[in-house]
């Protein structure tokens, strides 16, 4: 198995020319603590000296999965979502667990929910979903040289696992029929990558 990555980009507060705009946490507290999401609220500094509340949802971490097979189809998920009710098209994706490499989290979410394994992965980089609301970051990555195996999805997790053209999920996306950001911001990494670095017998 090969790996290939890119940096991640510096953060915002990273720039010294954006020091007026960063607010300062002066106290925290937990609201709610779930399994896996906690909501806190935090007083916070702003630029002007002002006191204010944030609350926000702290987030283990994702990475999502843009898994090409060796005819440029793109391995895809239909699963209910229960906060909406309703049944989306997703790439696969899982959380990271405590202490997880991100790869090996792509790795295994992969094989697990879709049966699926890859030779060659490629961070394409990272998503920032509900920047509002939420911490979490998703890790991008391009999977390539697949092989298929049995999957090993947990008791609680139901989906149809299926493969699509490539320009067909792009199509989906533009039509509104994929809705999810994650699929959506890591589909668009995904064509950018590929028309730099083609993949043999496929194009998009």
């Amino acid at each position: 198995m090969t790996q290939q990555g890119n940096s991640s980009p510096a953060s915002a507060s990273d720039h010294p020319g954006d020091q007026h705009l960063i607010e300062t946490t002066v106290s925290s507290e937990i609201l709610a603590q779930g399994k896996m999401l906690t909501v806190r609220y935090d007083e916070a500094r702003l630029p002007n000296g002002t006191i204010s509340g944030r609350e926000y949802v702290t987030h283990p971490g994702a990475v999502v999965v843009v898994a090409l097979t060796e005819d440029g189809g793109v391995v895809l998920e239909r699963q209910f979502r229960y906060p909406l009710k309703q049944v989306f098209i997703e790439l696969p994706a899982g959380k990271i667990d405590h202490g997880e490499a991100v790869l090996h989290t792509g790795q295994r979410e992969l094989l697990e929910e879709t049966g699926y394994s890859g030779n060659t992965w490629v961070k394409l980089g990272i998503q920032h979903p509900c920047i509002g609301y939420s911490n979490e970051v998703i890790h991008i990555y391009l999977a390539t040289g697949l092989t298929l195996g049995e999957h090993a999805r947990d008791i609680d997790e139901a989906m149809d696992v299926f493969v699509w053209p490539f320009a067909n999920v792009m199509q989906a996306i533009e039509n509104g029929d994929i809705t999810d950001s994650k699929t959506m911001g890591a589909m668009l990494l995904a064509e950018r990558y590929l028309r730099q670095h083609p993949v043999s017998g496929f194009s998009v």
